[in-house]
């Protein structure tokens, strides 16, 4: 039994979910999202609350329970609050500017690098140093974040590069003589 998925789904105050066969589209402040579950489930609302239930006993049923009630979740949080990432530069020099749907970061290379932002997703820098990526997409919000973070992986030995705000870097010992 899927611990995850035996849960509800709650309808947040402000969000509408609309269930048509196996398709589920939520309605919030911040947009629409929708999200087809596979064939192995049955997706249903009931109570104010989206449940997720296997169609059968069949083995890629539970494999596809839990994570269909995680992407009805991930539907029904994008639009009533969001996602965000945030990155942190750390070097000399290094810095970021975000001018419209356009990032521009300067990392050390010869050139100042201009990434594209994809639509739907949101990207500010409070400070030069700083980037936050925010969306209503979750997958969509970390794949742009890891993208972002590859032109400069942080490095283990003076901790240059674009890394998460969260993540910790393991620092190495240099060469001794």
């Amino acid at each position: 039994m899927s611990r995850i998925g035996k849960k509800p789904v709650p309808m947040p105050s402000g969000v509408e979910i609309k269930v048509n066969g196996n398709t589920v589209e939520a309605k919030g402040p911040k947009g629409v999202r929708t999200f087809v579950a596979p064939d192995e489930v049955v997706v249903a609302l009931e109570d104010g609350a989206v449940t997720v239930n296997p169609a059968d006993d069949s083995k890629r049923a539970r494999q596809m329970w839990g994570m269909s009630r995680t992407q009805v979740e991930n539907c029904v949080i994008g639009v009533s609050e969001g996602f965000t990432k945030k990155l942190e530069i750390t070097g000399v020099g290094y810095r970021a500017q975000a001018q419209g749907q356009t990032l521009k970061l300067s990392l050390g290379y010869s050139h100042d690098i201009e990434f594209a932002v994809p639509a739907g997703i949101e990207v500010k820098t409070p400070k030069p140093t700083e980037i936050e990526v925010a969306g209503i997409d979750q997958q969509l919000v970390g794949q742009v974040a890891a993208n972002i973070r590859e032109w400069r992986k942080p490095e283990p030995y003076k901790g240059k590069g674009i890394r998460y705000s969260d993540e910790y870097i393991f620092r190495k010992e240099g060469k001794k003589k």
